[in-house]
């Protein structure tokens, strides 16, 4: 009996390592995304590419290809944290942001992209509204991959995964530790049970680790609990309204629409 239980033991030991040696996120992408897709309800057609670069979807609703970068998948270490980019790039083009983008770009270049170097101006506003927009992105993509059956905290760990800033050193915390702290809030109010079961990584014990004590420092005031609260349940409504908008339209959206029309505008002048 004890042969046996060691045979068992090595078979299972080489096929982890073989398992682990052939998978590649880059390969799961179209699976993974098909899931999500159905899962949700979103239109089968679309189809996924792997880029090297940043992922360009300016013309998602057009093309109906939805582009995810190689650079965000190399801090995917499986399934989940796949489907956390996918769901994540799927945020960004249902909350209109990449349309926004583009309009964004208009404003401050006129219809030349090949404009000089930024100014600092420019630069300060592309942050902060990147920053906002990928926290919008992140509460929708946890939306998106909690139907289709993938633990939604692999997104913060796929965040704090990703390269942090100066300020997240001298604090002596995670990587992105107020961007992922969004999503960490969120779950905590519109889906506890997600956080209570947890997920199996040092990266994410790491997050919990410095994230804890913001909650319970949250907790101990009833007033700022009662404006969390409120927020949550707009986050909620907000997230909800954008991805029935996006169904309806397939991603057609007023940004879009005003973009294509101010360009061709200009190029009949």
């Amino acid at each position: 009996m004890k042969k046996i239980l060691v045979s068992l033991f090595v078979l299972l030991a080489v096929s982890i390592q073989v398992n682990a040696a052939t998978w590649s996120a880059k390969d799961r992408v179209s699976t993974v995304g098909k899931q999500i897709l159905t899962k949700n309800k979103i239109n089968a057609n679309i189809t996924f590419k792997v880029v090297e670069d940043v992922a360009d979807n300016s013309d998602s609703a057009k093309t109906k290809i939805v582009n995810i970068s190689e650079k965000d998948l190399q801090y995917a270490g499986n399934d989940n944290e796949v489907a956390a980019v996918i769901a994540n790039e799927l945020g960004h083009i249902i909350c209109c942001h990449t349309d926004k983008a583009k309009m964004r770009n208009l404003i401050l270049n006129g219809n030349n992209t090949t404009t000089a170097e930024p100014t600092f101006a420019d630069d300060i506003i592309s942050s902060k509204i990147t920053q906002k927009e990928n926290e919008e992105a992140d509460v929708t993509g946890v939306n998106l991959m909690i139907p289709a059956g993938y633990n939604p905290l692999a997104l913060i760990v796929w965040v704090t995964k990703q390269q942090g800033s100066t300020m997240d050193v001298l604090k002596s915390r995670p990587n992105n530790f107020d961007r992922a702290m969004v999503t960490f809030k969120y779950l905590t109010y519109a889906y506890p049970s997600k956080v209570t079961a947890g997920y199996g990584c040092q990266e994410y014990r790491i997050f919990l680790a410095s994230a804890e004590p913001v909650m319970k420092k949250l907790t101990k005031s009833k007033r700022k609990l009662a404006k969390f609260k409120k927020e949550q349940q707009k986050l909620i409504q907000q997230r909800q309204i954008d991805l029935e908008k996006y169904k309806t339209n397939g991603g057609l959206n007023s940004w879009g629409v005003t973009y294509d029309w101010l360009t061709k505008t200009e190029e009949t002048k």
